[in-house]
């Protein structure tokens, strides 16, 4: 396409196809990783939990979407998106059936912890989407991905209590949930028959090796291990969250197996970091296939306030309607708690748009402010507030969160195409890292002393914004047969 702009009703182009085909795969996901959250009052009910058991659910759904999306980006380089993303919408299915079907606590959140893997679907799409469209499209495209993927949980949270009361019964919930898991089973083979990982006669770079990110200098090499220690410690402090210490989910002993099993999987991802780049460290990197690590740092952290506020908001949302607001049903409390997913469809695309058009670090800049003054906002709703004054002012705040997302996942795909899946991963498990870090904090506090510690982490995460350049001029990638190719970045 010569436009920089989408005509996103022409099927005819066969990249608008695979656009609508992805972005359908992610919505799925999503709908089923977030099924919970509207069935809240329902599921406490049919298995007697505790305000604290259900936090702890909360924090479980996000949790293992951090190795996940790791795991899922190296495989998404090594083995390419169709394939990867029918397998994972298929099992995904099939942990969403257990999920509804389950008869007691312990197996709601083993089900519920398995399905984080949903959530690294994301990383997959944007891959393929960055495959198919120029970097001149490619904010907007992938805004569009993102932003219509991540409406699964606005969709989940309108939808399902519905569904569930035309099912009826005390096992509505169940059936409903159910359902989602059945289409995104059907899909996953949809998906393998009608998705291509590159247009015609295009390479499907693949990374030198596997099982790290490749660095180009020994400073980035320090840097990147640097960056892998929070995803670790955040996990343990969700062991210690499970512990007696925490909601008594898991034994002392138990607890102590989960730090050892913590402390070996550190040890073993270090070594692959090393095997990685063991060759660079010792004899530098060709000069053409520099890149620099900070800015992957930075998207990280930005990532981690955007999406990981989102995901910890849109998890007790409802709830909290539910709770400020006395007067609204479980049905119109999911509803209005859906509103801050709800702006994904617009929010962004606009963000990636506006990144394209005005520049990455700008347009990023611009959004943090944004949401660090929003989360402000909302830490001031009480059930003093009109309703209609309390939707507006989440609206508001997602706007920004949100785009803030699409500025992000605007520049990934620019940084380093044969990485591309593998640096998705690790900004999506920051997003998650800043999910159960947030989630965990909301464990010990108020609503409003939860918004006001995003909104403070945003204003720090601002300043680290500052430091972001701007993609120019090209990336260069080497062919098979040793050939250098260059990828132009505007």
């Amino acid at each position: 396409m010569s436009s920089s702009k989408l005509n996103l009703l022409d099927f005819s182009q066969t990249n608008i196809r695979t656009l609508h085909l992805t972005w359908f795969a992610f919505f799925l996901t999503f709908v089923m990783w977030f099924s919970h959250a509207p069935m809240k009052p329902l599921i406490m009910e049919a298995f007697n939990m505790t305000g604290a058991q259900w936090k702890a659910l909360l924090i479980l759904n996000v949790a293992l979407t951090i190795p996940a999306r790791i795991v899922i980006g190296i495989l998404v380089d090594k083995f390419g998106p169709r394939i990867v993303f029918s397998c994972l919408l298929v099992v995904s299915g099939l942990l969403c059936l257990g999920f509804a079907f389950a008869t007691s606590f312990e197996q709601l959140a083993i089900m519920r912890f398995a399905m984080g893997f949903a959530g690294a679907g994301f990383v997959i799409g944007i891959r393929m989407v960055g495959e198919w469209f120029p970097a001149r499209q490619v904010g907007l495209a992938e805004g569009v991905y993102g932003g219509w993927g991540n409406f699964g949980s606005a969709a989940a949270a309108f939808s399902l209590p519905t569904v569930a009361l035309l099912y009826g019964g005390d096992d509505g919930w169940r059936y409903a949930i159910a359902s989602t898991g059945v289409i995104a089973f059907v899909y996953g083979f949809i998906f393998y028959w009608k998705a291509r990982n590159t247009p015609k006669g295009s390479t499907y770079f693949k990374p030198k090796k596997s099982g790290g990110l490749e660095v180009t200098s020994k400073k980035d090499f320090y840097f990147y291990l640097a960056m892998n220690i929070p995803m670790y410690l955040i996990l343990a402090v969700l062991a210690w969250k499970l512990s007696p210490a925490g909601v008594k989910l898991l034994s002392q002993t138990a607890t102590y197996t989960f730090y050892g099993v913590l402390v070996a999987l550190f040890v073993f991802q270090f070594s692959q970091i090393y095997k990685v780049n063991k060759e660079m460290l010792a004899h530098g990197a060709p000069e053409h296939d520099k890149y620099k690590f900070k800015q992957v740092a930075i998207l990280d952290w930005a990532y981690f306030v955007t999406f990981g506020s989102e995901l910890a908001v849109v998890s007790m949302l409802p709830a909290f309607f539910l709770e400020t607001f006395t007067s609204l049903s479980l049905v119109q409390a999911g509803a209005l708690g859906a509103v801050f997913a709800f702006m994904n469809l617009i929010a962004r695309p606009g963000g990636g748009y506006i990144s394209d058009r005005f520049g990455r670090r700008k347009s990023l800049s611009i959004f943090i402010a944004g949401l660090t003054v929003g989360y402000c906002i909302l830490s001031q709703i009480d059930s003093g507030w009109p309703i209609f004054l309390a939707v507006v002012a989440v609206m508001c705040c997602s706007f920004f969160v949100q785009a803030g997302e699409g500025a992000v996942f605007a520049m990934v795909p620019l940084v380093k195409r044969r990485m591309t899946g593998q640096i998705a991963g690790m900004a999506g498990a920051y997003g998650n890292v800043g999910a159960v870090t947030f989630l965990t904090a909301y464990s010990f506090v108020d609503a409003s002393t939860f918004f006001l510690i995003i909104g403070g982490c945003a204003a720090v995460i601002f300043v680290i914004v500052q430091f972001l350049e701007e993609p120019e001029g090209h990336m260069t990638e080497v062919l098979p047969d040793g050939t250098v190719q260059k990828i132009e970045l505007t």
